[in-house]
């Protein structure tokens, strides 16, 4: 049986901290996730629903989006993708009954952790004007309410539109519709505050904002560069590919302030040697590298290549650079400028250190550089991942096996949300093809993303904030605006499968709708549905959930949206035309409009059948073929860009602890950084914690300085303790969302408008004696 949720927040005076992990996975983690699974699911629930993630014939992950190979383990999944699955298979459920019980006051003084415990929603709730609690509404009522204040907008740029990386590629499509039939294209995404200065960087450098590699090149690559990536805890499947990487005889580099247990050693539960043997060293080099120095280290290394290229040639692709880029000559003088004092200083490393990396990739056959958020959410993320992508074209690392660039995308379908149109600033092209399908006009003019929604609704400019999954007021930057910025709405409407922090943050009217997950049987017109995904290399995946729903009263995303788009529509002959009744009593109609409407997907269902997976077109990849305006990949010189800490003040990077997705809490330890009962902690170098005043346990305030337009802006976290830390030195890191409050909304990267959250600069406070 399953265990009922705790009933007390996380007490952090309970905090311990012990050693370091220096291996990631093996036996307890295996052990870990079947306690939660247990807990959560109980056992015949556990066996029955893990033994079908990742499987052909079962359901995508609802957690990462790392791609499978063709041939599956029965174990398809890591220990983190067993808590997400665990999370939404739970036999915990949230009615009616719980919100009776429970104030919307009351609510919002546990954490996000025991919000994200209690369980599956089960039932439409309201949260009337004024009121105390939540109540139950039918679906007839909200459904109705939502579309009557749609329709009543006065301009439809006063509604934004969230969307979360886990919604289907079927419910997004139909969301994108309602939304741009609306006349707006205010649709903020996850995308915006994680990957959204890679398509930036991609797209003007290759002509794509995705990666341009495959699972298989993963295997084959002679060198690979994972920088700015925890995978042990964030993207624990990728080990395996690194392990097999590794079996071929790759080289592995790991760039990253914090030495993370994953980068090391990986023990492989369902292999012998991860069993028995101690497992496989996975990182030959690693590169201990400050806050923000990436853009520095690549540029070092572009900068050694052309070095030894005019000392000894041999080192370039020449015909490579001369056939399909443009900009070389302006790239080599810029990077030939560039003293290396500058990148000492930036990196933290010395010229020799840096040579020996350069070396690395001088004599390497092909190269992939992956990368996540800490290369993503720096003021020069862009410029940064464009010096990447430098490095890359030099030896003509680009759409050949084993090279190439690999952005390692986060939540399960944040870029097929993308892919199949939920972007603030679509395409003309998507566009047209989408009103020549639904026979209306599409709103030209560019939306909000994530950072202009919260300052319209901070400023009154939102009257409905709709939400389709994810958890918008934890996710997002500046957490005190944002919640500001909800209370101004006058409707907010979440649709979600757990009860999280955005429903207990709200505007003046709240509308709770509760959701099918991954999991869940979807039975509509008669017939199980399937949706589709597609992971972080392009690939399309089918997905089937098997589980009774939480409850009979309940509707997938896709019924709720196309029973929206019939309500909001209904006498419009300026709005989409569709059979709105067919598309949610057949998701195969959904998929024919996108076959129809965007480039790659053409026979999708037929594809669909012949087996779980197909490949998006992928120009760089498959092909040389870059479509930038100038049809060539881009060389870009980009001046040198790195963080300047003021005295006496740290540079603080958010992130994940190991017990954790996204803004989801699955427990109170992070066990590889020797973390346990807590996470209100500050990792800091020792020696910092020395000469700033300060001494190891000390419970202090972070408050973060920003130099905004007005002068120095402060912001405050309370309560946190020092732990000592093998960081660089002035560099240090803590747990969001708790130091989400701590990164100023007008604080973002250049070009892309992510939020700078790997580079907040904080003092210390101390606030009580140590404990």
């Amino acid at each position: 049986m399953a265990t009922k949720p705790p009933t007390e927040d996380i007490d952090e005076t309970r905090l311990r901290v012990d050693e370091r992990e220096h291996y990631a996975v093996g036996v307890p983690a295996v052990l870990h996730a079947l306690k939660i699974s247990v807990e959560q699911m109980g056992v015949v629930r556990s066996a029955q629903t893990l033994l079908r993630v990742n499987q052909k014939s079962g359901f995508d992950c609802p957690g990462c989006a790392w791609p499978e190979e063709d041939r599956r383990h029965a174990a398809e999944f890591c220990e983190n993708g067993a808590k997400a699955v665990a999370e939404e298979a739970t036999l915990r459920r949230v009615g009616a009954s719980f919100f009776a019980q429970h104030s919307v006051a009351e609510l919002e003084e546990h954490d996000d952790y025991w919000l994200g415990q209690q369980g599956r929603l089960t039932e439409p709730m309201v949260l009337e004007e004024g009121g105390t609690h939540y109540r139950p509404i039918s679906w007839e009522a909200a459904l109705a309410e939502v579309a009557t204040a749609l329709r009543g907008l006065d301009d439809p740029n006063e509604a934004v539109f969230y969307t979360s990386g886990r919604t289907s590629n079927e419910a997004a499509f139909l969301y994108q519709l309602l939304v741009r039939g609306l006349g707006t294209n205010n649709m903020p995404d996850c995308s915006n505050m994680c990957h959204e200065s890679s398509g930036s960087a991609l797209n003007q450098t290759l002509g794509i904002g995705k990666g341009t590699v495959s699972i298989t090149d993963i295997h084959e690559a002679d060198l690979l560069i994972v920088a700015g990536q925890n995978p042990g805890t964030n993207h624990p499947r990728m080990l395996s590919a690194l392990e097999k990487a590794k079996d071929k005889g790759a080289r592995i580099i790991a760039v990253n302030p914090l030495p993370e247990a994953g980068l090391f050693q990986f023990r492989n539960p369902q292999t012998p040697r991860g069993v028995l043997l101690g497992g496989t060293k996975l990182a030959d080099d690693f590169v201990q590298i400050r806050l923000g120095g990436d853009q520095a280290l690549f540029q070092a290394i572009g900068k050694h290549l052309l070095e030894a290229e005019a000392r000894d040639g041999g080192v370039l692709d020449h015909d490579f650079i001369d056939a399909h880029t443009a900009g070389f000559a302006e790239y080599a003088a810029q990077v030939g400028d560039v003293p290396w004092a500058a990148l000492e200083e930036a990196t933290g490393m010395s010229e020799e250190r840096l040579r020996e990396i350069g070396e690395q990739v001088r004599t390497s056959k092909s190269t992939i550089v992956c990368w996540a958020m800490g290369l993503t959410q720096h003021k020069h993320s862009v410029p940064m991942l464009r010096d990447v992508v430098n490095v890359l074209l030099l030896q003509g690392n680009m759409g050949r096996p084993g090279a190439g660039v690999c952005p390692v995308r986060g939540h399960s379908n944040v870029q097929g949300d993308r892919t199949v149109g939920i972007y603030e600033k679509p395409a003309e092209a998507f566009l047209e093809a989408l009103d020549r399908e639904f026979e209306f006009a599409s709103p030209r003019k560019h939306g909000y993303d994530t950072v202009e929604a919260i300052r319209a609704m901070r400023d009154g400019k939102v009257k409905v904030f709709m939400a389709m999954g994810g958890n918008f007021v934890s996710a997002t930057p500046d957490t005190r605006v944002v919640e500001q910025g909800m209370a101004n709405v006058g409707l907010t409407v979440q649709v979600s499968t757990k009860l999280n922090r955005s429903h207990v943050v709200h505007g003046r009217r709240a509308i709770i709708l509760p959701t099918l997950g991954r999991t869940d049987r979807d039975r509509r017109g008669g017939r199980d549905q399937r949706v589709t995904v597609e992971d972080s290399m392009g690939a399309v995946h089918g997905s089937r959930g098997r589980l009774a729903p939480p409850s009979e009263d309940i509707l997938s995303e896709v019924a709720i949206l196309a029973r929206l788009c019939e309500l909001v529509f209904a006498d419009r002959d300026d709005a989409p035309r569709a059979d709105w009744h067919g598309l949610e009593s057949d998701y195969a109609a959904i998929r024919g409009h996108i076959s129809r409407v965007i480039p790659g997907f053409e026979d999708y269902d037929e594809r669909i059948d012949k087996g779980r997976t197909f490949f998006l077109p992928n120009g760089p990849r498959d092909e040389r073929r870059f479509t930038t305006e100038n049809g060539k990949a881009n060389f870009t010189a980009n001046p040198l860009e790195y963080p300047v800490i003021p005295e006496g003040r740290l540079l603080l990077q958010t992130l994940r602890s190991h017990d954790q997705y996204n803004t989801t809490i699955y427990g109170k330890d992070d066990r590889y950084r020797g973390i346990h009962d807590g996470r209100r902690v500050v990792l800091i170098n020792s020696e910092d914690i020395r000469e700033l005043g300060f001494a190891e346990g000390d419970i202090v305030d972070l408050v973060s300085e920003w130099n905004g337009p007005s002068g120095i802006e402060e912001r405050r976290a309370e309560e946190f303790r020092l732990v000592p830390y093998d960081t660089p030195r002035r560099n240090a890191a803590a747990y969001y969302p708790e130091t989400n409050v701590l990164v100023p909304l007008d604080s973002t990267a250049d070009v892309s408008g992510t939020p700078t959250s790997k580079a907040v600069v904080v003092r210390l406070e101390k606030r009580v004696a140590s404990v």
